[in-house]
């Protein structure tokens, strides 16, 4: 197999907690706690879980708009992770983002036009040719070239977001790191713009992290999924493998909650008791152990590794199903 065009090892991201009359450092966030991902060329790897989790915290390290606090990010096959400024800015062009709110992320008082052409002004490219790539974007995204000339404000949340994604394909990148782009749309909407980005992926060979705490959106969209808990990732494997045999409760509770649009057919729902335990003090051991119903005294001593499960292997004995449980595919009752 080709090397990944993305690979992550032990990323840490910590935010300090600063108080008192000298502003010292007195508790730290961990957002992101030793999480090492690959991404291959041409795929999606989804990233799910809860809110607060640490998915979009992880994703904006990789593109390094945050800092690393410990850990090493490769983009094919070069280290990045301390790169200059001037370095990275010549990487960015292959590596871009589409944000949750498409609102938020754009210059209500600049025109699309504007919007859309400034990443090209800013690393010299179409130079004379600007209107005329701006034109083609907005075609591939299903908006009118006219859009060009109007205002964020002037257009629906779908559209909106529509713009965001021509702007991130302005610079022709490789890979795009997916936060969210459909959680603030009508469902309605969701799967127009989720078959515009996959159309788009098939015919520009883009590679995606695609992060959402909605696994049914995660499911359509996704080769590979990982489960992503207080900053942790707790299980990898393709898409397929993680739909129909989870082997970690956590992810077993999430598949539980995706609706069935079927009034007769009767699904467990497996209920998580307490609530996710702060990020400022993770629980010693496995940092789900408090909620969960297979747990063992050495869960609360002990963080079990990422590691291949019993039970998970094809017929050819072959298996790149990761789970960080002691008592992985144990049905247990939450």
């Amino acid at each position: 197999m080709a090397a990944p065009l993305i690979e992550v090892k032990n990323l840490v991201k910590r935010f300090p907690i600063k108080g008192g009359i000298f502003s010292r450092e007195i508790a730290n966030v961990h957002a992101v706690s030793d999480v090492s991902i690959a991404i291959h060329r041409g795929e999606t790897l989804g990233l799910v879980g809860e809110s607060g989790c640490g998915k979009s915290t992880l994703g904006r390290c990789i593109l390094r708009l945050l800092e690393p606090t410990a850990g090493t990010i490769f983009y094919d096959g070069a280290d990045i992770t301390r790169l200059g400024t001037r370095e990275m800015r010549r990487l960015r062009r292959k590596m871009q983002i589409i944000f949750q709110d498409p609102y938020a992320s754009l210059n209500p008082r600049m025109t699309v036009g504007d919007i859309i052409s400034e990443p090209l002004s800013i690393h010299g490219l179409y130079k004379g040719e600007k209107d005329k790539r701006v034109k083609t974007l907005l075609d591939l995204c299903g908006l009118r070239s006219e859009a060009m000339f109007r205002y964020p404000h002037e257009f629906s949340g779908g559209q909106r977001q529509r713009i965001c994604i021509a702007r991130a394909l302005a610079v022709e990148p490789e890979f795009i790191v997916c936060d969210e782009p459909v959680s603030a749309l009508d469902v309605s909407i969701q799967s127009q713009i989720l078959n515009l980005m996959m159309d788009l992926q098939k015919e520009f060979k883009l590679t995606y992290l695609f992060i959402s705490h909605d696994l049914k959106v995660v499911e359509h969209m996704s080769d590979r999924v990982a489960v992503m808990y207080l900053g942790k990732i707790v299980e990898q494997a393709e898409a397929k493998e993680i739909y129909t045999r989870p082997q970690h409760p956590y992810t077993r509770a999430l598949l539980s909650a995706i609706p069935i649009p079927d009034p007769n057919f009767k699904k467990e729902r497996l209920i998580l008791e307490g609530d996710v335990p702060s990020p400022i003090s993770p629980p010693n051991g496995c940092h789900f152990h408090p909620r969960c119903p297979n747990v063992k005294e050495n869960c609360r001593q002990e963080y079990p590794a990422l590691q291949f499960r019993p039970g998970t292997s094809d017929q050819a004995g072959k298996s790149d199903h990761l789970a960080a449980c002691f008592y992985a595919g144990q049905r247990g009752s939450l």
